[in-house]
């Protein structure tokens, strides 16, 4: 067992560092709200930390789940920061989904620490993380995954180390690239259906185990025929990685027409108020339905 430290407790992260907790791990949290750190600690053997620097301080493994890059510098950087309590040899674990660029920042400041760094986002939402059984796309050296991924596997189902610091974030771009076209398509489908006048339940429940079937489907379909979108992976945050994607891809010269058309589908439920709500609400302009 390893002293870790858990930096986020978000929907996420909350469930991911218990998780840890229950491998039976020594956990040290922090949160920048003080009541989401003491809910958890409530529920799980740990200890809460001041500031990330304290958390950092106490571990050999640091994992990070924030929400931006901002998010993460604002934990890593500064007197009260990761930066300045990490200890030489440690692993720090970013499952933020963040840019790139940012990751080699963060890989290449530690090295001067002879400190170690992964990109780690992951996949499978509120309910993967609570289940234990994410998939964790990974970047960085071999060794320092071998490590990492001992650790990791409390809540990562299919764990993998793409290629260098950097790649995971680019892995995870694949993903949110192919989940915006997967969640307009089911939208397309079901609204078709309805209008059709189908029972949609049966309709769901037959071509999920087909070539049309998808986590989305399964996981989204139903409560899309509710119209119910109040959880789930929110639309400013999928708005946030597909600017990620959009912004890499002008980089790598890729055509992204797709998603660049989905991504403004996202802006129009966010002037519906519908930022907050789950990325199946994009169903809801099919519909002419505000959330």
């Amino acid at each position: 067992m390893a002293n870790v430290c858990f930096i986020g407790l978000g929907v996420m992260g909350y469930p991911m560092a218990g998780h840890l907790s229950r491998a039976g791990h020594q956990v040290f949290v922090f949160n920048r709200t003080t009541e989401k750190s003491k809910k958890w600690i409530k529920e799980f053997n740990g200890q809460v930390c001041d500031s990330p620097r304290e958390a950092a301080n106490k571990s050999e493994y640091i994992f990070v789940c924030v929400g931006n890059d901002d998010d993460v510098l604002s934990v890593f950087s500064g007197n009260n920061g990761i930066i300045s309590g990490i200890s030489k040899n440690s692993i720090l674990v970013d499952h933020t989904t963040a840019s790139a660029d940012l990751a080699k920042h963060l890989h290449k400041t530690l090295i001067d620490k002879k400190a170690y760094f992964i990109d780690a986002p992951v996949s499978g939402g509120q309910v993967g993380a609570e289940n234990g059984v994410l998939s964790i796309m990974c970047g960085g050296e071999r060794t320092t995954f071998n490590k990492a991924e001992k650790i990791m596997c409390a809540y990562g189902k299919n764990i993998s180390l793409i290629g260098e610091v950097g790649s995971g974030q680019l892995a995870k771009m694949v993903n949110q690239i192919c989940i915006a076209g997967l969640v307009q398509g089911l939208s397309e489908g079901i609204n078709f259906g309805l209008n059709a006048n189908l029972d949609m339940k049966k309709v769901l429940d037959v071509i999920q185990s087909g070539a049309a079937g998808s986590w989305q489907m399964i996981n989204r379909g139903e409560t899309m025929v509710q119209n119910k979108f109040n959880f789930g992976f929110a639309v400013d945050w999928m708005r946030k990685d597909l600017m990620l994607c959009l912004d890499e891809a002008r980089k790598n010269k890729s055509r992204l027409p797709i998603t660049s058309l989905i991504d403004q589908f996202y802006a129009q439920v966010q002037e519906n108020n519908g930022g907050r709500f789950d990325t199946s609400s994009l169903i809801t302009l099919l519909k002419n339905t505000k959330v």
